[in-house]
């Protein structure tokens, strides 16, 4: 039997360094969860379909179910847990959500929160058509997209006045 290889890294999440050791071949998703205990990135299929695992990498959505953890090494990672305020002060796009009860079991909206966000920075919220088409990586087995795209545009233009 061969002795697992554990390959020490640091990783920059919501702007905490944390150190670990990790195999190679764990993903960023499971060093989150499983090593870490940030458990608001959620883990849906495991193979990059459903937007449930999004957060961002140097301000770009990225699965990270998709992203091994030694690949984020050096880079500013956020999730759910860092989009808030240090006050508790919720993100925009967070409050928007609430606003506009776009949620059902909330199992999809950590991810679908972390991509409005990127979607809104992208510049990608002009309409409710734009929204739909690249907020379509993150699916919600409720059906609350109606209120999931007003709550993005409803962010959107907040944060343009």
């Amino acid at each position: 039997m061969t002795s697992k290889t554990r390959t020490p890294i640091q990783l920059q999440i919501n702007g905490h360094r944390h150190e670990l050791e990790v195999e190679p071949r764990v993903t960023l998703l499971d060093a989150l969860r499983d090593h870490l205990g940030l458990t608001g990135t959620k883990k849906g299929c495991d193979q990059g379909q459903c937007g449930a695992c999004t957060v961002h990498i140097d301000g770009q959505r990225v699965l990270a179910c998709l992203t091994l953890a030694t690949q984020a090494e050096g880079r500013d990672i956020t999730t759910i847990e860092g989009l808030a305020g240090e006050d508790g002060t919720l993100h925009a796009v967070q409050a928007a959500f609430l606003e506009q009860d776009a949620f059902q079991c909330g199992y999809c909206t950590p991810g679908q929160i972390m991509s409005a966000v990127a979607c809104i920075r992208e510049g990608h919220a002009g309409s409710y058509e734009e929204i739909r088409e690249y907020m379509a990586g993150n699916l919600c087995r409720c059906g609350a997209y109606p209120h999931i795209v007003a709550a993005v545009r409803q962010a959107a233009v907040e944060a343009a006045s």
